[in-house]
């Protein structure tokens, strides 16, 4: 579907907003061709004795003019007092005409608005619809850009080019039906140079458009980069970096400026082209006209009103001609906003899925397999199950795909082959958010929000109060921490959590999950990146939350799993060790290397 016939769809909502703008636009239209008019009878009244020549002269406008204006202010009887007569009705149609116009610009803005805020809506709800993948594949600025400039592109672009379109059409179609009441062989002499003009940007719509959604790209670049420098602040500065980061950006921002400046130069030609033709049409009109006039088939008062309806007529003609051109910045914008709606949901409900009420028996994962890409799986033919009530540990290097398992289960992503089955049941046959309810996930990377404490550990629960938060609190070892700051648990924690240590975060993090108290705990190397003493609190907290819930634990550092009921080492995928601390000791496998690995480095750092 091409994107205008999909961005007027936006606009259903709105059509009483828009009909009546399009209701003022026509009135608007009319008004102001009227005050050409009125131009007629002032000149005439002015420089023709009795106004005969008007009325001489036979024209469909002449008789037109008897009928309305000169049946108020008749020049034969006092030339002054008709002319105050039409000076009157002139400011009157100028005072209804920018009435009307007020009302356009109203109407058009409420159904601007309207339409942005409702697809901004959509591609945020898509957005949150979509799997992990997708924000892999996208960088985060793109993704943000399209969500402010491009949908701000496509309001501009259903505001201002679609009513420009609407409005010059209606503006054009009465200033041709009063030039022809004039005469209609001058009219035909003023199209002449419609269809130049209508032709003229032919050429140039293929290569704006492709300058459009380059310099498009370019700008979510530009957004993309300076959101990872302020997000990654402390490394840049911690290596030193600001002079390359400095030049990277002035490297994007200067290859944005030559590009919109080199699409800017092609868009530009629109006007003195287009007034250039304006200007030969004019010329042919004077020459023809003067020989009309001079003819005795108009008269030279029509002549002029004609002179200013044909120049008031080019506006609108060159606002059509333009439209191809200047249509394609939103048009673009519109095109790369729906490539996001378009973006397939991998992960979403069947439309039979079954709701999931408890957790009775246990956790299988049945010769799953995935892969990010095709021909590189991450895991093959993994199978466990971990019953009710018990903990199990998943341990492996770097890149065994332990953090595979978790995404797997929380169904961030589908299983290629293979199942993962809760009670018997395939995941995949029940409800997502009635999966997820039943999980709670402590990352080893926490995600904390620029709020206070108390909405941070309650996000998952919004309606809890603060005697439970503080409980969660407690219990994740964090009330203590919580407590001393300047304003307990009302105290902002900045971006990210930017206010807090690592330590602090993650037990805020635990908190979140225990204030919602799901029967299955998982915890993603939760512990990995902290130091002794808040790894020393964060095992506390996580032993109290293990009290009768069933958890996998991602571990990076062994010491913390060794009360695993269960123990299974991934490398490369695959399942290659199985059985408790104790036992895969005594085996002497990939599991007790890596624990001597580890035990020889605390060893080495006292």
């Amino acid at each position: 579907m091409a994107p205008y016939t999909r961005v007027l769809r936006y606009l259903r909502p709105y059509n009483s907003s828009v009909l009546l703008a399009v209701a003022a636009a026509a009135a608007y239209a009319v008004l102001d061709a009227s005050a050409y008019i009125l131009l007629i009878p002032f000149v005439e009244t002015l420089f023709v004795s009795g106004g005969a020549a008007s009325q001489a002269s036979g024209t469909a406008m002449a008789r037109l003019l008897d009928w309305t204006v000169y049946r108020w202010a008749d020049p034969s009887s006092d030339p002054l007092a008709a002319i105050g007569i039409v000076i009157a009705m002139l400011m009157m149609v100028l005072l209804l005409k920018n009435m009307f116009a007020f009302a356009r610009a109203y109407l058009l803005a409420r159904a601007e608005q309207g339409v942005s805020r409702d697809l901004r809506q959509a591609v945020y709800d898509h957005l949150l619809g979509l799997d992990l993948a997708f924000f892999g594949r996208v960088r985060t600025g793109q993704i943000v850009s399209r969500l402010t400039t491009e949908v701000d592109q496509v309001r501009l672009f259903v505001t201002r080019e679609l009513s420009r379109l609407v409005s010059a059409s209606l503006e054009f179609m009465v200033a041709l039906g009063a030039m022809l009441l004039i005469s209609w062989k001058l009219t035909v002499a003023a199209l002449v140079v419609v269809p130049s003009a209508m032709g003229l940007w032919g050429p140039f719509v293929r290569m704006l458009r492709r300058g459009d959604r380059r310099v498009l790209h370019l700008g979510g670049e530009v957004n993309a980069h300076l959101l990872e420098t302020v997000t990654g602040m402390r490394l840049v500065k911690s290596e030193s970096a600001e002079d390359r980061e400095r030049q990277r950006f002035s490297e994007l921002t200067g290859a944005y400026l030559q590009q919109f400046l080199r699409t800017e130069l092609a868009r530009g030609l629109a006007a003195p082209m287009t007034e250039m033709l304006a200007a030969a049409g004019t010329a042919i009109l004077l020459w023809y006209g003067a020989r009309l006039v001079v003819g005795g088939e108009i008269t030279g008062a029509q002549f002029v009103g004609f002179l200013g309806l044909s120049l008031k007529m080019y506006q609108p003609v060159k606002s059509l001609a333009k439209f191809p051109a200047t249509a394609q910045p939103g048009l673009v914008a519109a095109e790369r906003v729906f490539e996001f709606l378009d973006a397939p949901v991998e992960v979403e409900d069947r439309p039979d899925a079954a709701p999931m009420e408890h957790f009775l028996t246990d956790i299988a994962f049945d010769r799953v397999s995935f892969a990010y890409e095709d021909d590189h799986p991450v895991l093959q033919d993994v199978s466990f199950v971990v019953p009710k009530g018990k903990v199990l540990a998943i341990v492996g290097p770097s890149g065994a795909g332990k953090s595979t398992v978790v995404d797997l289960l929380s169904r961030f992503f589908d299983a290629y082959s293979g199942a993962i089955r809760i009670d018997g049941r395939d995941i995949r046959e029940v409800r997502v958010g009635d999966l997820r309810r039943h999980l709670g996930i402590v990352s080893q990377e926490t995600v904390l929000f620029h709020d206070t404490v108390r909405a941070n550990i309650a996000y998952g629960r919004p309606d809890a109060g603060l005697p439970e938060i503080e409980a969660a609190a407690r219990a994740a070892n964090a009330d203590d921490f919580i407590s001393r700051m300047p304003q307990g648990y009302d105290t902002v924690v900045g971006e990210r959590g930017v206010e807090l240590s690592g330590g602090q975060r993650q037990r805020i993090a635990i908190a979140r999950v225990l204030l919602r108290d799901p029967p299955i705990l998982v915890f993603d190397e939760a512990t990995s990146a902290l130091d002794t003493e808040s790894e020393r609190l964060i095992q506390e907290a996580v032993e109290k939350a293990l009290e009768g819930r069933t958890v996998l634990v991602v571990a990076h550092r062994l010491s913390t799993i060794q009360h695993a009921h269960e123990i299974i080492v991934l490398d490369d995928g695959r399942v290659v060790e199985r059985g408790d601390h104790k036992a895969l000791l005594e085996k002497g496998g990939r599991y007790a290397r890596l624990h001597a690995v580890q035990i020889d480095a605390a060893s080495s750092h006292p």
